[in-house]
């Protein structure tokens, strides 16, 4: 390999980062440093220089901005820190109540705040190493999110290398990646001349923008990434001590932040900025829908903490609903999965915020008997942030003559069967059951869904399709499907249908509350089945019990106890039930919660790492909240126990560190549940 000439290297690192330099002054700054002539013939320069010195590309240099490949589809990646939501505020009295919070939370403590616009976009968390962007990856449910590193470095104010003092290890910056307003426009008169269908509002095409297969698309769509936090950082010292000298940093690494940003002190403060940035709100080149607050002091941040859901430190206030006028043309009736009849509201198009709604949600009956809604009538309809759209009233005086009240149907829409209306609740249910199709096909998908039986490959147009072959009625003729059968659908080829029939066979190892929750029955839910599973054990004593020992049940009422009475109550059900037991579907016996009074790790946290050979993670852990721990995801100075498998890596390493008790496979079994088996 020969030896690349220094003065090559030099040329190439000046080129760099005299190109980096633009970026940031054209896209960061608004402020062109360089004609657009000058510009491109600088990366002429760059990419003629790797042309004749191959080795000198790097995923750093702006020449490989656009890649040229295009992916199959996006991996999936967890992230090192949730990205967590924030609570809402949605007026003045809840600002304040938040204020009094702090103060309550911190009550030596003066705070002040850094207040911020509350961007409409996309989420996105940037990880450098060593100040080298290595990988991106969206928001996803908080937990872990689909990896866009290839768009992301498309974006020219994302910069590929931090422009000043590089910090060592791993730093994260979060951000929101929007659309202008003015290139939205440009973007859907496009869309227009080439006969495609227009982008609704500026948030809907970030996001179909960003998450392009061929990241040559996402160059085109001009997407900007407004820096807001920071996430994991490997060494916290190089952070500021506040909120605004965390966003100052950012800007100084060459990332862009909102310029609308404040250090507020005082609650009137917060209002007063809330006015100011709402009576701009239409002025500003990017879509908002409200501003941020965030406790300025990072140390007082961690002292807050978490709920389970939201920062307590930050809160982002919203602008009020936007609401317009439409007609309703039509009330549909659409047929849930326990049967619920839900009335909708099928209106004139018209645009709400930006998004045009056709549909809004009427509720029930009774919500549509109390604003007297009438087909033909002029609505006033509201959408707020990504809520389902809904009826505000009806405007009275523009209503047409012989219109006539709403009356619910007597038959279900779907199977004909009769429709009853439940004596305390304003609920109409159909009465066919599992024999009615809408029902089935819901039935069918909520059985099959992650939290349930966890049948991957099994969506929604596969049931369809095994539904109207003929081929599946009920739950338990999932079970019998062969690859023969499986092969002749369509669009299924003989890999994908072994997959399926693989990840069906594995579905039959299960939990007890699982299973409970898959089975479907009206107003149980996932808590509420683990909670019938810890009580009764098994699901025989459950298929027998009355209603007055099942309100003995934490989450269970008088409602919930009718409901699953009147299921295990049906003989088609317990057809079923037999019929899966019978096709090999199992869980591990004695679940009962009695079984946490005095257990080895009643009111510890735990965490479980490495493979189990004789159960899977999920049953282990279904256990030891049984015996009544509280199971979590990660070692820290807080965990009790760690149960370490076969090829157990960092977690055994920090638990050993931390010097948190281990158990391998052999104590857990022995200590949890061996004692399990003998009480059964």
């Amino acid at each position: 390999m020969s030896v690349l000439p220094s003065e090559a290297i030099a040329e190439w690192n000046r080129l760099v980062k005299q190109i980096a330099e633009y970026d940031y002054a054209y896209y960061v700054l608004d402020e062109p440093g360089v004609s657009d002539v000058d510009y491109d013939q600088c990366m002429a320069q760059l990419k003629q220089l790797e042309a004749d010195y191959p080795s000198l590309q790097s995923p750093q240099s702006p020449s490989q901005r656009v890649a040229g490949s295009i992916q199959a589809k996006f991996a999936s990646q967890q992230h090192r820190l949730g990205m967590y939501s924030l609570d809402n505020a949605f007026s003045d009295e809840d600002v304040m109540a938040f204020w009094q919070r702090i103060h309550s939370l911190a009550p030596q403590a003066q705070p002040s705040f850094c207040a911020e616009p509350k961007l409409d976009g996309l989420a996105i968390n940037l990880t450098y190493e060593n100040g080298c962007l290595t990988h991106a990856t969206t928001r996803g449910d908080g937990v872990s999110g689909e990896v866009v590193t290839a768009n992301i470095r498309t974006l020219h104010n994302v910069p590929l290398v931090f422009r000043t003092h590089s910090p060592k290890g791993v730093i994260e910056v979060r951000g929101e990646v929007v659309m202008s307003k003015r290139a939205f426009q440009a973007l859907n008169e496009r869309q227009v001349a080439q006969g495609q269908k227009p982008f609704a509002n500026p948030r809907n095409a970030a996001a179909g923008s960003l998450r392009q297969l061929d990241a040559r698309i996402t160059a085109e769509r001009q997407l900007q990434f407004f820096a807001y936090a920071v996430g994991f950082v490997e060494d916290v010292s190089i952070l500021a001590a506040t909120q605004t000298g965390v966003l100052k940093q950012l800007h100084q690494w060459g990332f862009q932040v909102a310029k609308e940003v404040s250090h507020l002190s005082g609650v009137h403060a917060l209002l007063a900025y809330y006015e100011h940035i709402q009576q701009q709100r239409d002025q500003l080149a990017y879509d908002i829908d409200g501003v941020v607050y965030k406790l300025d002091d990072r140390a007082l941040q961690q002292q807050l903490g978490m709920t389970a859901k939201f920062p307590r430190w930050a809160i982002a206030h919203k602008f009020p609903a936007q609401e317009v006028w439409t007609t309703l043309e039509a009330i549909d009736i659409q047929v849930g999965r326990s049967g619920a009849l839900t009335p909708v509201a099928r209106l004139t198009p018209v645009s709400v915020g930006g998004v045009m709604v056709s549909n809004a949600t009427l509720h029930n009956a009774d919500e549509i008997a109390r604003k007297d809604v009438r087909v033909g009538d002029t609505l006033v309809v509201r959408r707020a942030g990504d809520v389902i759209p809904e009826v505000v009233a009806v405007v009275a005086h523009l209503r047409p003559d012989h219109t006539t009240p709403f009356v619910m149907p007597t038959e279900c829409p779907v199977c004909q069967s009769a429709v009853v209306q439940e004596s305390d609740k304003s609920v109409h249910r159909c009465s066919g059951g599992l024999y009615c199709p809408a029902q089935k096909q819901r039935a069918l998908e909520h059985f099959v869904s992650r939290k349930a039986m966890d049948i991957q490959g099994l969506g929604g147009k596969v049931i369809e399709q095994l539904m109207a072959s003929g081929l599946v009625a009920h739950a338990d003729d999932l079970y019998r499907l062969s690859l023969l059968q499986l092969i002749n659908l369509d669009r299924m080829g003989e890999k994908s249908a072994r997959n399926l029939l693989v990840s069906i066979d594995e579905s039959k190892n299960t939990t007890l509350a699982r299973f409970i929750y898959a089975l479907g029955i009206p107003e149980v839910g996932e808590v509420t089945a683990k909670s019938l599973a810890q009580h009764f054990g098994e699901l025989a004593p459950l298929m027998q019990a009355d209603e007055v020992s099942l309100m003995q049940i934490r989450d269970v009422g008088s409602v919930v106890a009718k409901a699953i009475v009147q299921f295990f109550a049906q003989p088609h059900n317990r057809e079923v039930i037999e019929q899966l037991r019978l096709l090999g579907v199992h869980w591990l016996p004695a679940e009962k919660v009695d079984g946490a009074i005095g257990s080895a790790v009643m009111n510890k946290i735990v965490v479980l790492t490495g493979t189990l050979s004789q159960l899977s993670r999920e049953e282990a852990k279904a256990i030891l909240e049984q015996l009544g721990a509280k199971v979590t995801g990660s070692v820290s100075a807080k965990t009790d126990l760690l149960i370490a498998g076969e090829a157990a890596g960092s977690k055994l390493v920090k638990a050993e560190q931390l010097g948190v008790e281990v158990w391998d496979e052999a104590s857990f079994i022995a200590r949890c549940i061996s004692p399990l088996k003998d009480q059964a």
